[in-house]
């Protein structure tokens, strides 16, 4: 039976101790990210993720379990990167977490969501201002 968006088990994402106090990125890549789409459709997108860790690191298989979890969701995929995006700085407070949410083409439309807590409007500082520039059709494409 489906789910809807409320009941997503952020529970499931655990943490693992930053190993250094050094500063880094670290990048996942979700190529098999599926959900329900609120007419109960299979709906996939790829999700990038750009990580510079405090404290916590993301726990690799505990992220796989949680994408796994979002396949019985009935959710939109603009409700759902905004919940993943709380969901994922709740769990490890990071200096900075930027989702790129790329779907799949539906209908002959493809479309792509970003959130980046560098942001203001997301209470960030504005302080790393690499995501500023617009993103091209050639550089869509790369991540497509």
């Amino acid at each position: 039976m489906a789910k809807l968006w409320k009941e997503i088990d952020k529970t499931i994402l655990k943490s693992l101790p930053n190993p250094t106090d050094q500063a880094y990125e670290m990048k996942v890549k979700i190529p098999e990210f599926t959900f329900l789409g609120v007419q109960e459709q299979p709906d996939f997108a790829t999700v990038f993720l750009t990580f510079y860790p405090k404290d916590k690191i993301i726990e690799l298989k505990s992220l796989k379990y949680y994408a796994f979890h979002l396949r019985d969701i009935v959710v939109s995929y603009e409700r759902l990167i905004n919940v993943f995006y709380d969901h994922l700085m709740e769990a490890y407070e990071p200096e900075r977490l930027r989702i790129n949410m790329v779907c799949n083409p539906r209908g002959g439309i493809s479309s792509k969501l970003t959130i980046d807590s560098d942001w203001a409007i997301r209470g960030g500082e504005e302080k790393f201002k690499d995501w500023s520039h617009s993103v091209g059709e050639d550089e869509w494409a790369v991540v497509m």
